[in-house]
């Protein structure tokens, strides 16, 4: 038997599954398994690494304010002598979970109304495309920083507000593969067998759109995690004592500790530039692996 080589330059086994496929040429992107890799890393540090600490990121020590880093304190104190370190790995759980709980979020709602409409057609169909259209007028970021303001800032309200405005770029992709999908044959052949009509979204439908929609997940998660910043920036997040990269560089507040205690907000920078960073480049790798017809 002859093998066909893939766009990774290795041969293809034409019996061999369609996820290892994907996943080999996924590996053959550096940049997304950088991305992969850092974003492991920052589960597990943020996971595991405040059990490990001496320190809770609440506790105040004020005889050991604005330290520099040092064997006690790896990346100094704040102004009241909270450990940096503590807080930059309890902030991280609360940054990654807003950024993965509203990508989640957003594409269930996004994902089951466009299969739904596209596949129904008619004034559902119509109800659908306006509603998407509504919400993407909308000034989503005016929005939400009123609502936080009103409502008062939660963690849960951060996710729903972030997701009820995410959806609608999911929608539109389900939609639309739904749309050239159900004319196929083999869709066509499933309705004339008497397939009813949920088994057909089941095993036909919805296994073309999952891949295209997980691509834009990549990068809800990254758009969650700058609006929560963002939002905990201008005190409508996370509030004190409680820690996200937002608040950590909210608490800054002037330009001399800017510019002379770069450990208080460089940390909190850094780590989350990384996480948006790796799961761009994770959306990335997987556009490449699930669509490699659009890989360059």
């Amino acid at each position: 038997m002859t093998l066909t080589p893939d766009l990774t330059g290795g041969p293809i086994d034409p019996g061999a599954a369609p996820a290892r496929l994907a996943w080999r040429r996924f590996r053959a992107n550096p940049g997304a398994m950088a991305g992969l890799i850092v974003l492991t890393l920052m589960v597990f540090a943020v996971t595991i690494g405040p059990y490990l600490l001496p320190y809770a990121p609440t506790d105040i020590d004020l005889r050991h304010i604005r330290e520099a880093p040092s064997s006690a304190h790896l990346l100094g104190t704040d102004d009241t002598g909270r450990d940096v370190l503590a807080r930059l790995l309890s902030g991280g759980r609360v940054s990654l979970l807003v950024g993965f709980a509203t990508a989640a979020s957003a594409l269930a709602i996004g994902t089951f109304l466009g299969v739904v409409s596209g596949y129904i057609g008619g004034v559902l169909d119509l109800f659908v495309t306006r509603l998407t259209e509504l919400f993407m007028a909308v000034p989503s970021v005016l929005v939400v920083i009123v609502l936080a303001g009103v409502l008062g800032p939660s963690v849960p309200l951060l996710i729903g507000l972030i997701a009820l405005f995410s959806w609608p770029t999911s929608c539109r992709i389900a939609r639309s593969i739904v749309l050239s999908v159900r004319e196929l044959e083999y869709v066509q052949a499933a309705h004339a067998a008497g397939t009813k009509g949920w088994r057909i979204l089941v095993r036909h439908l919805l296994p073309n759109v999952i891949p295209q929609v997980a691509i834009s997940g990549a990068l809800l998660v990254a758009g969650a995690i700058l609006a929560e910043a963002g939002l905990s920036f201008l005190g409508l997040g996370v509030t004190p004592p409680a820690a996200s990269w937002g608040n950590m560089l909210q608490e800054v507040g002037s330009f001399t500790k800017l510019t002379s205690l770069p450990w208080l907000w460089l940390p909190a920078g850094a780590a989350m530039s990384l996480t948006t960073l790796s799961v761009i480049f994770i959306g990335d790798g997987l556009r490449d692996a699930l669509d490699p017809r659009g890989s360059r």
